[in-house]
């Protein structure tokens, strides 16, 4: 999550982004402080806990292999389309830090791991636009509608063929449609 929370020249409240992880913070942000967010945007994320909709066994074996380059490899497959990666060869920003300790990235996984904003997501009173690739198995786009079930004013899109990194694959329609939500056109 670069830039979670953005305010506007002229407004009290921000309004918040964040794709992944940084969704999960963007929950739990406009949950716990409605006053302060204005307008809420959610990528390739999930409620988390029990009733979310995980990433099945296959991929979370793949994830935990200890050759790093093959894990890599994983994470390239699970973020872009095949069609997306022939056209574009890389490099690719959205696997992480590579430097990154290992102390680290288990501490990014048992955050993930832990997150469950089930409870607290009716509590987001930001309008909300949920934003999501279609074909995306690290976070199945099955968790859309639940989110959009529990927060009040939530919107949805997917992308058609897209895969977690949704944002950078689908950039010419997905910039414009962040852009026109956070300025109330949409």
């Amino acid at each position: 999550m670069r830039q979670p929370c953005l305010t506007p020249s002229g407004s009290s409240a921000p309004m918040c982004t964040g794709t992944s992880m940084g969704s999960r913070v963007a929950q739990w942000l406009a949950a716990d402080h409605p006053h302060r967010v204005r307008r809420l945007v959610l990528g390739c994320t999930s409620p988390g806990g029990p009733r979310a909709v995980e990433r099945d066994t296959s991929v979370r074996r793949a994830l935990a292999r200890p050759d790093q380059e093959a894990v890599r490899e994983t994470l390239i497959d699970l973020m872009y389309s095949p069609a997306w990666r022939t056209a574009h060869r890389g490099p690719y920003g959205t696997l992480g830090d590579p430097a990154m300790p290992p102390h680290a990235r288990r501490g990014h996984l048992l955050a993930g791991n832990g997150h469950d904003a089930w409870d607290a997501l009716p509590a987001i009173a930001a309008p909300t636009l949920i934003l999501h690739g279609d074909e995306d198995r690290l976070t199945p786009a099955d968790n859309v509608p639940l989110l959009a079930e529990r927060i009040p004013d939530a919107r949805t899109h997917l992308f058609p063929g897209a895969r977690h990194a949704y944002f950078e694959e689908c950039r010419a329609e997905a910039s414009p449609l962040v852009s026109a939500f956070l300025g109330g056109e949409v």
